[in-house]
């Protein structure tokens, strides 16, 4: 391999590691992402799950009017029982079916807010559903890119990809005047040699600092 392909090799890898690190360093937490959700597509659910159990309460009860027995076989002695076995499958199948929904929808919205193409994976875990469930929404976690995050000059939204704030034109991967590696923005110590970057950061020029 030569010295081109090993430094284009390195600096890859060395951003693929900028972006895992960004990555650990989202503070997710389950109700602020599930809230990311739209609520008609909450509300659709609920609503659907409600019409389940009426369309499974109307049948058992039209079955057990004209043929006298009830859903299960087993119940049939104790309609109450039958009602509430039916009501839990019913309930079961839909909780199932709801996760799949919500799952969809928030990569729907998690692709969206990351820059991503937001259409294209929603229809990628779709197609992948039939065949194998959870591989497409395995694929996504995967491969998605970190959240947008502040510059850390001026404060505004830039991609995790960005080079420079398209702001402030604030250099977004410097790298440590000492070894060359690329740091992250907050470091105030290479995680390589220990330089100290504060004090580089202010006797290096950005226009020097390496992208």
């Amino acid at each position: 391999m030569s010295d081109y392909q090993q430094k284009v090799s390195g600096s890859f890898n060395e951003r693929l590691q900028l972006i895992r690190l960004r990555r650990k360093k989202e503070d997710l937490r389950f109700w602020q992402e599930f809230r990311i959700i739209p609520n008609g597509v909450i509300w659709t659910v609920v609503v659907l799950f409600l019409i389940a159990q009426a369309i499974a309460f109307s049948v058992n009860r039209w079955n057990a009017v004209h043929y006298g027995d009830l859903f299960p076989y087993e119940l049939r002695d104790t309609p109450a029982l039958a009602y509430l076995a039916l009501a839990g499958i019913v309930t079961a199948v839909s909780l199932v079916m709801a996760t799949l929904i919500f799952w969809i929808a928030y990569v729907n919205r998690d692709a969206k807010r990351r820059g991503m193409n937001s259409a294209l994976w929603t229809l990628l875990v779709i197609i992948l559903l039939p065949a194998s469930t959870f591989i497409g929404f395995l694929i996504y976690f995967l491969m998605r890119e970190p959240l947008p995050y502040p510059c850390p000059q001026c404060g505004k939204a830039v991609g995790a990809r960005f080079n420079f704030c398209p702001n402030c034109k604030c250099n977004l991967h410097p790298s440590c005047p000492n070894c060359k590696r690329e740091v992250v923005e907050t470091d105030k110590f290479c995680p390589y040699c220990a330089q100290e970057l504060n004090v580089a950061k202010e006797s290096v020029p950005a226009s020097q600092m390496s992208i």
